[in-house]
């Protein structure tokens, strides 16, 4: 994992009003509780040696979905330059427990954090051709300004973390 890139997604992020935590597989558990507020829903994460606490619905019903605080997923790479992250829809259902909930909380290994655009989009491509489906390109709490205000929350979370596995 090279720093720099981490070093520009720790900053992008901050200026888009998103926490990094930083974390191993060994301490992934006591980094992401402390985040959690119930309901939490989530879906299944990929990391070797990494899950969820059994905190976390990972096959939550819409009820649950709606009814949720927090939902965690993995994200399967994050852009530094913009501090944004790349949620990609499966059969886990990624995309509704990063959208339904107040809190979305981000996991993604450092070894994903993608420099710019540019790789960002070479990815993409190679994600596509793989059969991939669609991805959202998350930055900071969901926001809009339609109706004159600017209102956090509109469409998506109020509030975003992202978890950085730094071992991975």
């Amino acid at each position: 994992m090279s720093a720099e890139p981490i070093a520009t997604f720790e900053s992008s992020l901050d200026e888009v009003g998103v926490e990094l935590v930083r974390t191993s597989a060994d301490q992934f558990e006591s980094a992401l509780t402390p985040l959690l507020d119930a309901p939490a829903v989530g879906a299944p994460l990929p990391f070797e040696n990494v899950s969820l606490p059994d905190a976390v619905e990972t096959d939550p019903e819409v009820a649950e979905l709606e009814a949720a605080k927090t939902g965690v997923t993995v994200a399967g790479y994050g852009i530094a330059d913009y501090g944004s992250v790349i949620i990609q829809g499966g059969p886990d259902g990624e995309e509704p427990a990063s959208l339904y909930a107040d809190e979305h909380v981000a996991v993604v290994a450092g070894s994903d954090v993608l420099p710019d655009m540019d790789a960002t989009f070479d990815r993409l491509a190679e994600d596509i051709r793989s059969g991939a489906g669609q991805a959202i390109i998350a930055t900071g709490p969901s926001a809009t300004a339609d109706m004159g205000a600017l209102v956090k929350g509109a469409h998506g979370p109020v509030e975003v973390t992202v978890v950085l596995l730094e071992d991975r």
